[in-house]
């Protein structure tokens, strides 16, 4: 028997600067940091809906550090607001103005970083 998976919240923590603690109604925990939340936003001009190029995400951009060592001083990521949307979903509003992502429950809960979900997911 298979335990079903929740996406519903129990709990929401937010740390403007550190990212969003979820304790889910089935008893799973998720810790999604603020460069993860950034980087795995849904919104069309990130993901690359529009047919666009999907916006780079940051943990691929370290990278090309080493590569060009004279990159330009970028600000840390932090979020400035995270609001409701209904009962389903939050917008995070971030220091680079971006603000138009609506990360469902169903989405977060999908992206969770931890080790069990990324096994579930096939990522190890």
């Amino acid at each position: 028997m298979t335990t079903q998976i929740s996406t519903d919240p129990e709990h929401i923590a937010v740390s403007k600067s550190r990212g969003i603690d979820i304790d889910w109604k089935d008893g799973h925990h998720s810790s999604y940091g603020v460069e993860y939340l950034r980087d795995w936003c849904p919104c069309a001009t990130c993901t690359g809906a529009h047919g666009t190029e999907p916006r780079r995400k940051m943990t691929e951009q370290k990278t090309d550090t080493q590569a060009n060592p004279f990159q330009m001083y970028k600000a840390k990521t932090k979020m400035l607001g995270v609001e409701p949307v209904g009962g389903y979903a939050m917008r995070i509003e971030w220091n680079d103005g971006h603000n138009t992502g609506i990360y469902s429950y169903d989405h977060l809960r999908r992206i969770c970083p931890c080790e069990e979900c990324g096994k579930a997911r096939g990522e190890g």
